[in-house]
């Protein structure tokens, strides 16, 4: 057993030294007697799709919780260090990178969506789970979610401590997961994301601490929560998601270029133009308060739109921004993202600009999703 194993499995040992029976004996049964039922039906059938990110990192030290090196352990061996897994599903696992969530971009997520696509229409795959780094798991999850062709379960799993450390929370996060995933309440809801013993859906969901356990909330809440290996489902997705959108991952090889501008006090309207002229289809401006723009960016941003188009988004973190408020909309001819964060709209634009290029179209389709 390799030491990231056994990091992984310390407070088992731990446990078991002070004589906690972590699981009950087997109960020896005869052979000639028929098995019960529980044990005869047939286990979900699960893939694992590793990624890297924290749940796959190791630290120097068991007490190291933010200083640690991600991506570092295979997906095969996360999978073995939680065998409670194997008693939920048959699983087994498919590394397809080994990298920190912070470097996704559009080629890895259009390499990821369509394996996933791929492994739904197998026969043999009930579900299909994602390990990923916490950093963008919501900008992954939301692009699935508008791709997927499936009502299979899709669960991304992530980790805001490495499996080195004494506190660390990806073995719990897997196995929770698994239950999720196994569970045929889990169908037709979207792509979920499973972390600290709650239940999101991938359009509310995002990350609010750089290091607690509890970093990530969904804007509604968490459609459920698991509870003693059992999903409790408490509310459903109201927007459309996978078999319900026009956008479809087997038909989709690239992405456009959509960048997004952060503002704040005392901007360069130079720093704007010149991401506009890295030759974007569309620009998200993360605006302060509800979108709003400042005055001596307003002929910037209207230069920006001769070019390209752009989404109005709030950089807050929670809201909704009004179309025709505060801003003239309909005379800049720009769009509101609603309650989209900017990262999330980035996403939403750049499948969006795959169908159409008419603002009036993109409006449209924020307030559809």
């Amino acid at each position: 057993m390799s030491a990231t194993i056994v990091r992984f499995a310390a407070p088992r040992l731990a446990a078991a030294l002070l004589g906690v029976a972590l699981a009950a004996p087997a109960v020896a049964q005869d052979a000639g007697a028929p098995a019960p039922q529980a044990q005869a039906a047939a286990k979900p059938r699960i893939v694992v799709i590793g990624t890297g990110g924290t749940i796959a990192g190791a630290g120097a030290s068991s007490v190291n919780t933010g200083d640690y090196d991600s991506a570092k352990v295979a997906v095969d061996k996360i999978i073995a260090a939680v065998p409670e897994m194997s008693q939920v599903a048959d699983v087994r696992g498919e590394q397809i990178f080994q990298i920190g969530s912070e470097s996704f971009n559009d080629e890895r997520l259009l390499k990821l969506a369509k394996r996933v696509s791929e492994l739904v229409k197998q026969p043999d795959v009930d579900a299909v789970m994602i390990t990923h780094g916490t950093d963008t798991i919501e900008e992954t999850s939301y692009f699935l979610n508008l791709t997927l062709k499936t009502e299979k379960p899709v669960v991304i799993v992530g980790a805001m401590r490495p499996g080195t450390a004494l506190s660390a929370d990806g073995p719990l996060n897997l196995y929770n997961a698994t239950v999720v995933a196994a569970s045929p309440e889990a169908k037709g809801k979207g792509v979920l994301v499973a972390l600290n013993d709650e239940i999101h859906s991938a359009r509310d969901v995002t990350k609010g601490h750089a290091l607690k356990v509890e970093a990530f909330r969904s804007l509604y809440g968490p459609l459920g929560v698991v509870v003693e290996s059992k999903p409790y489902f408490y509310r459903l997705p109201a927007r459309p998601h996978t078999t319900a959108t026009e956008f479809d991952i087997d038909r989709i090889d690239s992405l456009p270029k959509v960048d997004v501008f952060y503002a704040h006090v005392t901007m360069d309207p130079k720093a704007l133009t010149a991401i506009a002229d890295l030759g974007g289809k569309a620009l998200i401006y993360a605006g302060t308060g509800n979108g709003s723009v400042a005055d001596y960016m307003e002929a910037p941003l209207a230069e920006v739109r001769k070019k390209a188009l752009v989404v109005r988004a709030t950089r807050t973190g929670g809201g909704m921004v009004i179309r025709n408020g505060e801003e003239k909309d309909d005379e800049q001819d720009w769009v509101a993202a609603g309650d989209q964060s900017p990262q999330k709209a980035r996403i939403l634009t750049a499948l969006a600009l795959t169908t159409t290029d008419d603002p009036k179209a993109l409006q449209e389709i924020f307030w559809k999703y």
